[in-house]
């Protein structure tokens, strides 16, 4: 859709990921603010010394936009289900890590992400999610989304998994249990004053992400707490292993990251 609307600003690089990284970088320095789009697995994986060293390392402002990440993506199996994505980016100097639950939160992002200077790794995944959010949602970069009051669990999601965490919410509260949800678009900057505050407010402290549990949500939310304000969290993902092949739903259930699975824990 963008290439017929703008021809002029629109290039398909083909299957050459770090060329892709490299030629953004150099229209970055020309004064352009370039999109650089591909899976995950690629973006993170294939380009990650373009990355670095020519995106990172001289902190140019390119915004790339990584799709089909994690186990949702699906039959296409373990060698494209990208789940160190986000372990890889947030250790990166100058890099702004982000990753949308739904629809509405992508569209802001992708707007919101061209007013900041420097680069920036937006998640994004193959799965279609619920529409979670309306208008009347504030969104900022660096500052997660509390839904709900809930004071028995505290469940932090980022991405697709924040629609189940939902369901797990909407079914608890049927049993007499009140969880409160976050959601952390931004996982770096991360929202350290939210994820205290609920620490503080809450019984129990669950993280959980469509990604490994090493590196990732998970680690960036004990990060911030045992400097803070050391607590106890459950980190719900993938635990130190490679995907499978399989339907993207079937595949949150088999790593135990569907709402059931949250359900369970909250319980335990």
């Amino acid at each position: 859709m963008f290439a017929k609307k703008f021809p002029h600003r629109f290039f398909d690089m083909g299957i050459s990921e770090q060329d892709m990284m490299s030629t953004s970088a150099g229209l970055a320095v020309s004064g352009q603010i370039p999109y650089a789009s591909t899976f995950a697995v690629f973006a993170a994986g294939r380009a990650y010394d373009q990355i670095r060293n020519s995106i990172c390392y001289p902190d140019v402002n390119v915004k790339i936009c990584a799709t089909h990440a994690g186990v949702t993506v699906g039959e296409d199996g373990a060698t494209h289900q990208m789940l160190e994505d986000i372990s890889l980016m947030r250790t990166l100097p100058n890099m702004t890590v982000m990753c949308t639950s739904d629809d509405t939160e992508t569209k802001w992002a992708v707007e919101a992400i061209s007013k900041i200077e420097g680069p920036v790794y937006l998640r994004l995944c193959r799965l279609a999610t619920p529409i979670i959010y309306d208008k009347s949602q504030e969104f900022k970069i660096g500052k997660g989304v509390q839904i709900g009051d809930g004071t028995d669990a505290t469940v932090i999601g980022t991405g697709v998994v924040v629609s189940e965490a939902l369901k797990a919410k909407e079914e608890l509260e049927k049993q007499g249990i009140n969880i409160r949800v976050v959601d952390i678009h931004t996982i770096k900057p991360i929202d350290k004053e939210l994820i205290v505050k609920c620490a503080k407010e809450t019984k129990k402290i669950i993280t959980i992400e469509d990604h490994s549990i090493i590196g990732g949500l998970g680690s960036a939310v004990c990060e911030v707490l045992s400097e803070e304000y050391p607590s106890k969290v459950v980190r719900m993902g993938v635990k130190d292993t490679f995907g499978k092949s399989g339907k993207a739903e079937e595949l949150l259930a088999y790593f135990k990251l569907d709402a059931k699975a949250i359900i369970e824990e909250v319980k335990r």
